[in-house]
């Protein structure tokens, strides 16, 4: 007769057997691996980037300029220059324009995507940095660094349709449901704030809990959730429905982006500190680390290409640091001239 504790225990062992094999799996799944480094060149700091993929073209922020490369081949095909201080650039097919933000000059620059030509010069708020085109609305939401504000364009018109105030002092990344509801980081009150699209009224305010200086904001717009990734190391997962914290994920130090696919079900964060984190997601509530990719210092942004599934990052070789002095306590490293680079990750 068998021992039905000697049975209970098999099955226990079995059990954390199965669960020790799954687990390997997904940390061994991502398979995300360096694809191609280029360098770019030229002089300057860097901020956002992003990917038109039905053209097939990447447009990256760059010193005082836009340049654009074929997403395939790395190949520059053009440059948009005299934008002050670019922080974010997208492009908006549906209109044949592009907009930039230029945080030193308080503009958004919107250009003809077939000839590149600049078509007019917005005023915003101060500092603007983040942005993005909501179809539900027809509209472009400008995230202002510098006041807590939103500036929102109509591309068309090359006019400001309004004025948001957020609250706090220093806006970040957002997101849409394409449904009529935007999301926006605010990163020093560490929270997140819903804006109606078509009102342009503040519908909710969401305290992110552990999370602190929420940047990057990106979104599963089936499953409902918002991923907010954090200076604290955190990725912070909510309900876009009612801001209901639902999980939390460890990510690398100095983030600044975060992107969603949806086919592999997964969260990718670009960390400044060199390294990209690599977050499945098993379940509407359910996340995982699968594997930190080694990128580079200082890629802090990131772009996605959903026909390849490939992500991009951009950043520069890094020289000595100078001795801190009053006015400026927190000095950064140097720029070696001449290393701008452009990082595609994917899977081969």
């Amino acid at each position: 007769m068998s021992n039905p504790k000697s049975k209970l225990i098999k099955k226990a062992l079995i059990i954390c057997l199965l669960t020790l094999v799954a687990e390997v799996a997904i940390g061994q799944g991502s398979g995300i691996q360096l694809i191609k480094s280029t360098v770019i060149g030229g002089e300057g700091g860097w901020d956002y980037l992003s990917v038109e993929p039905n053209s097939r073209r990447l447009f990256v922020s760059h010193g005082s300029k836009v340049e654009i490369l074929d997403v395939d081949s790395h190949q520059k095909l053009g440059e948009i220059g005299n934008l002050n201080g670019v922080h974010g650039v997208i492009a908006v097919p549906s209109k044949g324009r592009g907009i930039t933000t230029n945080g030193r000059s308080n503009t958004a620059t919107i250009f003809d995507l077939k000839s590149l030509a600049v078509i007019a010069e917005v005023p915003t708020g101060k500092n603007p940095d983040a942005l993005l085109y909501d179809s539900f609305s027809d509209r472009v939401f400008i995230f202002d660094h510098t006041g807590g504000t939103s500036t929102v364009i109509d591309l068309q018109s090359a006019k400001v349709a309004g004025t948001i105030t957020l609250g706090g002092s220093a806006a970040e990344a957002g997101v849409s449901d394409e449904k009529g509801n935007i999301y926006v980081n605010l990163e020093d009150v560490n929270e997140i704030v819903v804006i109606d699209a078509k009102s342009l009224a503040v519908k909710n305010r969401w305290k992110i809990g552990p999370g602190v200086e929420p940047t990057g904001i990106a979104m599963d717009r089936e499953r409902h959730r918002l991923f907010s990734v954090c200076h604290n190391e955190m990725l912070i997962v909510l309900d876009s429905n009612d801001g209901k914290i639902v999980a939390q994920v460890p990510i690398g130090k100095r983030v600044d982006g975060v992107v969603y696919d949806p086919k592999t079900k997964q969260i990718i964060s670009s960390n400044g500190e060199g390294t990209l984190t690599v977050v499945q997601q098993n379940s509407a509530n359910e996340y995982k680390v699968a594997e930190t990719v080694k990128t580079e210092v200082g890629a802090r942004t990131i772009a996605w290409d959903p026909k390849t599934h490939h992500v991009f990052v951009t950043t520069a070789k890094y020289g000595p640091t100078p001795e801190p002095t009053a006015e400026n306590p927190r000095p950064r490293p140097s720029i070696v001239p001449g290393t701008f680079m452009l990082l595609e990750f994917g899977r081969k």
